[in-house]
């Protein structure tokens, strides 16, 4: 095994007469001579030709899309166009038959509806490929990026019992026999009975307790899997999907903003160079899906050109209510256009007023401040004016919304008074509150959904395209 050659620095290489063992899944054979050999390492097949006249007619037989094979050769400079080299087989051994009457992928167009039903086996189509090599690369880079500013990586619970958003939507864990679930003597669960004792829920956020991190390790992240049982059947909305959060103690709303903005910047940058090739054969993919769209509905930029705009612009940054006043003056506020009509401030802002801000009024990505505290969490540091909090939220083309984050509530009585207004159980976060009774300082943080950031480097159209396995109201396939 050890011997085998990857496709990737095989084409990286310009060496050619030289002996090499390749292994890889047949995409195409054409003419019983030509091979076209994938090993995932690169979106680029490489050549083998085959001396199909002193080939084993039998071995031939085999050589269908999906088969598997090891293949020993010399690389030689390619005659046919499109490629610099070719392999010509001495050696071809079959690791895996594929039955080509039953294989799914076959060299054709498949839509991308169907190949989420076939989850296991899309990610050797080059669409998936591109995709999930993007999606390595990007969270290597965001790994990078926290580690070189000497953040701590934090691993939080993926059980707990507390709900950061308090919005309820969480998945419960038990161990009780569903068909007989223990009740107290007033007919409530008794879950005192229950493996932790208490009622339990698979996390929607490490926030909380990335912040008790940060209240010792000055700038800690977290990167993990976290779950919303949304009812939400939308290109936007997964029940399983991963999150960034970072926390920094002695940090403001400003530092969020930076540090925000500052991460985007160098994960595009670091995908851009790293995946050149993924990255151009999906933007020449976006330009094709796009050429089935109304004119006015397509793209102004390329997906490459709008990844460079993003690392080339100042992110606008603004506040609420300016935001509010803009949305409200706005053609398609005045003109109904809206699917929400924006008539005031309070008003809780859509994806729609998002994408207007970002595409059409200020053409590059924006970041919006200081909310109205009605609408945001509890835990967002309240401002002066009585009316809004800290809070900060960037908003990106074809996305709207990709980063929430703010400052956080250091001051205690503050803290209390929002939880009592609000009506969550002081006594069930004693330990959040400790961090402010005990050395409580200034301290900011966000999170970032890392399937919408995939899904905006990648240029897709549904987030279930950027995770390998979605999870979604009715499905838990795979």
């Amino acid at each position: 095994m050890s011997t085998r050659t990857k496709i990737k620095a095989l084409l990286e290489s310009d060496e050619t007469n030289v002996d090499v063992t390749v292994k890889g899944w047949v995409r195409t054979f054409r003419n019983n001579q030509f091979i076209a050999l994938n090993d995932g390492s690169t979106n680029n097949n490489v050549q083998i030709v085959v001396d199909f006249e002193n080939t084993d007619a039998a071995l031939l037989k085999r050589i269908t899309t999906g088969a598997a094979l090891s293949v020993t050769g010399t690389v030689v400079p390619s005659l046919g166009k499109g490629q610099k080299i070719d392999i010509k087989a001495k050696e071809i051994e079959i690791l895996g038959d594929s039955d080509p009457e039953k294989y799914p992928l076959q060299p054709k167009k498949h839509s991308l509806e169907f190949l989420r039903e076939i989850a296991h086996l899309r990610f050797r189509t080059t669409t998936f490929g591109a995709i999930f090599r993007v999606r390595n690369t990007l969270s290597f880079a965001i790994h990078q990026f926290f580690q070189e500013r000497g953040f701590v990586y934090l691993h939080t619970p993926v059980i707990t019992a507390s709900d950061a958003e308090g919005a309820g939507e969480t998945f419960h864990v038990t161990n009780f026999d569903l068909e007989n679930i223990p009740k107290t003597e007033n007919g409530e669960i008794d879950y005192k009975q229950d493996f932790f004792g208490r009622a339990t829920n698979l996390t929607v956020s490490g926030q909380l307790e990335g912040e008790l991190g940060a209240m010792a390790l000055s700038d800690i992240y977290t990167f993990g899997p976290t779950f919303r049982a949304e009812n939400s059947n939308t290109t936007r909305h997964l029940a399983e999907f991963w999150m960034i959060e970072p926390e920094m103690a002695f940090a403001d709303i400003t530092d969020n903003m930076d540090t925000a903005e500052a991460l985007l910047k160098y994960v595009i940058k670091y995908a851009l160079d790293k995946n050149k090739d993924d990255l151009e054969f999906l933007s020449t993919r976006l330009l094709d899906e796009e050429k089935q769209k109304p004119q006015n509905e397509r793209s102004e930029m390329t997906l490459l050109e709008k990844l460079q705009f993003c690392l080339d612009n100042d992110f606008e940054r603004l506040t609420y209510t300016e935001a509010i006043d803009i949305l409200k003056d706005s053609t398609p506020n005045k003109k109904k256009k809206f699917q929400f009509l924006v008539e005031g401030w309070g008003t809780d802002l859509q994806s729609e007023h998002e994408r207007y801000l970002v595409e059409k009024h200020f053409k590059k990505p924006v970041i919006l401040t200081d909310y109205p505290k009605e609408i945001k969490s509890f835990y967002m540091r309240q401002n002066d004016d009585g009316k809004t909090v800290a809070a900060m939220d960037i908003l990106f083309p074809g996305i709207g919304e990709i980063v929430g984050g703010s400052q956080r509530e250091e001051r205690l009585e503050k803290l209390e008074q929002r939880m009592d207004e609000i009506g969550i159980p002081k006594d069930e976060l004693w330990w959040y509150l400790d961090t402010r009774r005990f050395g409580g300082c200034p301290h900011a943080g966000f999170g970032l959904g890392f399937e919408r950031l995939v899904l905006f480097v990648t240029g897709m159209g549904n987030i279930r395209d950027v995770i390998p396995f979605p999870r979604f109201p009715k499905n838990a396939e795979f």
